[in-house]
């Protein structure tokens, strides 16, 4: 059973992509089947896998807008069960030509249909807008994980992503829900980091991930490398939490290896 997560925040910056490429990446090391779509435009997540954009001859667009088949444009990345379907400047100009389509929001969901199968997760990593782009990914998805900055103006906007989802909800995804905040770009020596941590968790309580991603060199400089942070660097304190959040992710939908019954040990 394959299970759809969105990462969406209409805020740019936050860490949606970074987020995208390292729980994947982190996902596929504990030997896991994991597929990228990137639907973003400005496609961080194709270029921070290593792929040269100039080589995409094929992508997303291709799968929405004249409805090539997603198995044909999947990449293997140079982790074993990381696949990517790679983005395009192109996916832009999408959103105009899927606006007189009769399901203009449910046609990432035709195409994620088709392969979800023959992976255990998929991961969409949205653009910083609520545009169709970001509908459609939403629509598709069983869950969505929202990726909070810990700076003041990123509670600013949560507001409005709710409000978003609510109507998803109601409308086109009955069955979406909430997988988690995730606080990003983390200082333990700041007040302020402190303080939006403790506000979120005060406002959302169980639904914030306990893992933490902080500020990290070694996660600013993996993507100019074209790897993610795990292969970059595997003993950084940016690796290590992004592990932590994978195996968050997976006792959170019961995709541990290890049996419910076997993870309780009986007081003898």
């Amino acid at each position: 059973m394959s299970k759809v997560i969105a990462l969406a925040n209409q805020k740019g910056g936050v860490g949606k992509t970074t987020t995208a490429i390292n729980l994947a990446a982190s996902l596929a090391i504990l030997e896991y089947k994991v597929l990228i779509v990137d639907a973003d435009p400005q496609a961080n997540a194709t270029s921070g896998l290593g792929f040269d954009l100039k080589n995409i001859k094929t992508s997303i667009y291709e799968c929405l807008i004249e409805e090539v088949q997603p198995k044909n444009i999947i990449l293997e990345t140079e982790i074993p069960g990381l696949h990517l379907i790679p983005s395009h400047i192109d996916l832009v100009g999408a959103e105009i030509e899927m606006l007189n389509q009769p399901n203009r929001e449910k046609m990432m969901k035709a195409a994620i249909e088709k392969i979800k199968d023959n992976y255990d997760i998929v991961l969409i990593d949205c653009s910083p807008s609520l545009g169709l782009i970001t509908v459609n990914a939403l629509t598709a998805a069983d869950s969505v994980i929202i990726p909070v900055q810990c700076e003041y103006f990123a509670l600013e906007g949560i507001g409005k992503l709710l409000n978003t989802i609510k109507i998803i909800q109601s409308r086109l995804n009955t069955s979406l829900q909430i997988e988690g905040f995730l606080l990003t770009m983390y200082d333990s020596r700041l007040n302020l980091s402190n303080q939006v941590v403790q506000e979120v968790k005060k406002h959302f309580q169980n639904m914030v991930f306990t893992s933490i991603i902080p500020r990290n060199v070694k996660l600013g400089e993996a993507p100019s490398f074209g790897k993610p942070v795990i292969l970059y660097d595997a003993n950084s304190s940016g690796a290590i939490s992004y592990l932590n959040l994978a195996r968050e992710v997976l006792q959170k939908n019961n995709l541990t290896r290890v049996a419910n019954e076997d993870k309780i040990i009986d007081n003898v």
